[in-house]
């Protein structure tokens, strides 16, 4: 198994930064916007959003929570594996809220599906954006795509996409593994 960065330490702190630029551009105050990020490799990526936002742009009023999508997933059950569920926090009513919803990589857009059909529990959100680190572009099963993505990546269907957080691998590197 061989493996290639895709994007350094570095490239990630600057896509961070646009990224939070580019939900700045479009929310301005947050005060009717809220960031979700998809358990468990989502929450992340949210978390530095959120501290990016607050600590670079002054924005004080993010509502930041966190979305398992275990129990909605089309392959539930599917393959004879048992999954483990992660933890919902979410505080907050999501009614004529603008959603951002936030994940790590854009694959088969299957979790994403399943993100949809799960935020309902938490109320009906005026809209709902996609927010991705890594967009495997040429991959998807179901006609999902972002409003912000980090990178874009052109892999074959054997290869695999890998995000590392300092948080839980102690680096900050995207990695091709072959």
């Amino acid at each position: 198994m061989s493996q290639k960065v895709l994007l350094s330490e570095k490239e990630i702190h600057i896509i961070l930064h646009r990224l939070a630029c580019q939900l700045l551009e479009r929310h301005l105050d947050f005060s009717e916007t809220v960031l979700i990020g998809l358990q468990p490799r989502g929450i992340f990526l949210a978390q530095r959003l959120s501290q990016i936002l607050k600590k670079d742009y002054q924005v004080s009023n993010i509502s930041l929570g966190f979305l398992d999508i275990t129990f909605f997933r089309d392959d539930f059950r599917r393959d004879g594996k048992t999954l483990t569920a992660n933890k919902t926090q979410i505080d907050f009513l999501v009614d004529n809220k603008n959603v951002v919803l936030i994940d790590d990589v854009l694959y088969t857009g299957r979790s994403i599906r399943a993100a949809l059909t799960a935020i309902q529990s938490f109320g009906r959100p005026k809209e709902i954006e996609l927010l991705t680190l890594i967009d495997r572009r040429f991959s998807r099963h179901l006609p999902i795509q972002p409003n912000y993505r980090g990178r874009q990546v052109d892999v074959i269907m054997e290869e695999k996409v890998k995000v590392c957080w300092k948080e839980q691998e102690g680096e900050d590197r995207v990695y091709l593994i072959n």
